[in-house]
């Protein structure tokens, strides 16, 4: 696992003004920028000979986007960590985002404080979904086919969940519930099988999407 003084960033945003910013407020923090680019395929190439811990970049930009510039790296099997950040609250964004494998999924006016929490959570192993608008999130895993399924959770299951949604890490989930680690990383491998996801974003949208939560 990376320290927080050893993490290395690659950025990209089409606006310089927001990349330098980004840039100057990150290594305020202690965290290593080894990359800028102002596109997606600059990105890329940079990525190709510079490996990093994780990839902060803007979904919108000219030519190849966030997404796309996400899925080219799914697809040449790097499993960097990626963090999208976007102006705009979009469920639908959000759960392509998800669905192409990122690990976070930002809105810019996050508080610095947010940011760099979120980058040391996705460089350590965990997925952070940030709350966002759930009515439109149901309604488009509705259209999708996926409100076959579970009719319930138990009391224990929803609480780690919950806990799961708001970025919480296996053994923060055992300290709040008092349960050693192990016994956290089993229920969530139940829940997987139990929700028919491949990750825990998708268990916690599902069970969103079913009104399990």
């Amino acid at each position: 696992m990376s320290t927080a003084a050893a993490i290395r960033i690659a950025l990209a945003d089409d606006q310089a003004l927001v990349l330098k910013g980004l840039s100057a407020l990150l290594a305020d923090q202690g965290l290593q920028i080894a990359l800028e680019a102002s596109d997606g395929q600059a990105l890329l190439d940079g990525l190709a000979k510079r490996p990093v811990d994780v990839v902060l970049s803007d979904v919108r930009m000219p030519g190849m986007d966030g997404l796309s510039v996400l899925q080219v790296l799914r697809e040449r099997g790097d499993a960097t960590p990626v963090i999208l950040l976007t102006t705009f609250d979009d469920p639908e964004l959000m759960l392509r985002a998800v669905a192409a494998g990122a690990q976070g999924f930002l809105l810019k006016d996050a508080s610095p404080e947010e940011l760099c929490a979120a980058i040391r959570r996705v460089a350590a192993g965990e997925t952070l979904l940030q709350p966002i608008s759930l009515g439109p999130v149901r309604a488009r895993l509705a259209d999708a086919g996926n409100e076959s399924g579970p009719r319930h959770l138990t009391e224990r299951e929803a609480s780690i969940l919950r806990l799961v949604a708001g970025g919480y890490s296996n053994k923060e989930i055992g300290r709040s519930l008092h349960l050693s680690e192990g016994t956290v990383k089993n229920y969530i491998s139940d829940l997987l099988v139990k929700l028919e996801c491949r990750d825990r974003t998708h268990a916690v949208l599902k069970a969103i999407t079913l009104r399990l939560l």
